[in-house]
């Protein structure tokens, strides 16, 4: 995805929490600390509440976007800035991209990579990948080096 496709696509806090419900629990929400599925949303504060072990729970405990303060448009944006990044994106970067601190750039970029690295958290990064080369390479080859 493209960062006007990410903008397109997840206009509000609200389509971002309800795509990562719709990847995350495909059917029916599960509470994350007991996983029972007897659970019952609260739609005010966009969250769930666990009938078995009475625990309030929202689609991000458990992810790289628990306990974070950003909205997950920007966390949306820097997944797609660091998978569409040919040789990798600074955390000055992704900050200046981002408008956020440096620090804050470093830790969501820290985040990204390691969601990608332990097999429990790629659920949420799967899907089709694309692979773009614009390599272009044309003419006839330089007199030297056809000397060789």
């Amino acid at each position: 995805m493209n960062v006007v496709s990410i903008f397109k696509s997840f206009p509000t806090q609200e389509d971002c929490l309800t795509h990562l419900e719709s990847v995350r629990w495909p059917n029916g929400a599960t509470c994350p600390y007991c996983k029972s599925k007897s659970v019952s949303p609260t739609p005010k504060e966009k969250r769930h509440h666990c009938n078995n072990c009475n625990t309030s729970f929202s689609v991000t405990v458990g992810t790289i976007f628990h306990h974070t303060h950003l909205p997950l448009q920007k966390w949306f944006l820097a997944v797609a800035l660091i998978l569409n990044a040919r040789n990798g994106i600074s955390s000055r970067q992704l900050s200046l991209d981002l408008k956020v601190n440096k620090n804050t750039a470093w830790r969501i970029s820290m985040q990204i990579r390691k969601a990608m690295h332990e097999h429990w958290q790629r659920d949420l990064l799967t899907g089709i990948v694309e692979i773009v080369d614009d390599i272009y390479v044309c003419g006839k080859p330089c007199k030297s080096q056809s000397k060789r």
